[in-house]
């Protein structure tokens, strides 16, 4: 736990990163928090983030979803082709 809060009490990141930090993990498609996904965009906007950047973050957490297709897809089209032959 110390490890995970150390980028929000250390200053090193300022609070509006650490936010959107917090978004993009709680939006992944390994981990769709929603409570938490709405608990830091409101904090974000209260420390003065803007639509747009909360948007972009979010449209940069969205392409996790594309490797999870390009790793299973082929796999699935592989085994469908399993079941096809004799």
């Amino acid at each position: 736990m110390a490890m995970a809060t150390m980028p929000m009490s250390s200053g090193v990141l300022d609070p509006k990163t650490v936010e959107f930090l917090a978004i993009a993990i709680d939006a992944s498609c390994t981990h769709m928090y929603a409570s938490g996904v709405r608990r830091h965009v409101r904090k974000a906007l209260d420390l003065g983030a803007s639509i747009q950047e909360i948007a972009a973050v979010l449209q940069f957490v969205s392409v996790l979803g594309l490797h999870s297709m390009s790793l299973a897809a082929p796999m699935l089209m592989e085994e469908s082709e399993r079941l096809r032959q004799p």
